[in-house]
């Protein structure tokens, strides 16, 4: 499957139906950039009227997973994916339309080129940064990825 915004929320509803109800959505993702959008609604608010934490967690991380996923792609070969840990802050209630960016895909493409030379699995930290519908920052999550070829 060639990578794009409409391929990955399609593969949403398959592998990760939980963030496709919530509203997460691939918006636009090339080697460098992906972008992510998520909208405050009933299904995925908190007790507080604001959108629930892990919701901006599901987002955030595809923006960063779905970089792996197309730089393993580039490759062309067998690599294995996955979180090791993750950090989150949050600056103010994610209300409205939310976009996690994240501009890491360099830091992925050396990953994968590392772990192909070596043969041994890298880790690498990629972060997204999680901007509401007035330009204001109201999360920042940072995700610990490890990369092997199989």
């Amino acid at each position: 499957m060639k990578i794009s915004p409409s391929k990955l929320n399609t593969f949403l509803i398959f592998n990760l139906p939980s963030a496709f109800l919530c509203g997460v959505r691939v918006k636009s993702i090339d080697y460098s950039h992906c972008f992510v959008s998520v909208k405050h609604r009933w299904i995925n608010q908190n007790p507080f009227k604001s959108m629930y934490f892990a919701v901006q967690a599901m987002a955030a991380e595809l923006s960063t997973g779905a970089l792996v996923m197309l730089q393993i792609q580039k490759s062309g070969k067998n690599i294995s994916m996955l979180v090791a840990r993750n950090k989150s802050e949050f600056t103010k209630k994610a209300k409205g339309r939310i976009v996690f960016s994240c501009h890491d895909g360099e830091r992925v493409e050396n990953a994968i080129k590392q772990t192909i030379e070596t043969g041994q699995g890298q880790t690498f930290w990629m972060t997204s940064i999680g901007i509401d519908e007035t330009g204001q920052q109201v999360s920042v999550m940072e995700f610990e990825w490890t990369v092997k070829v199989k």
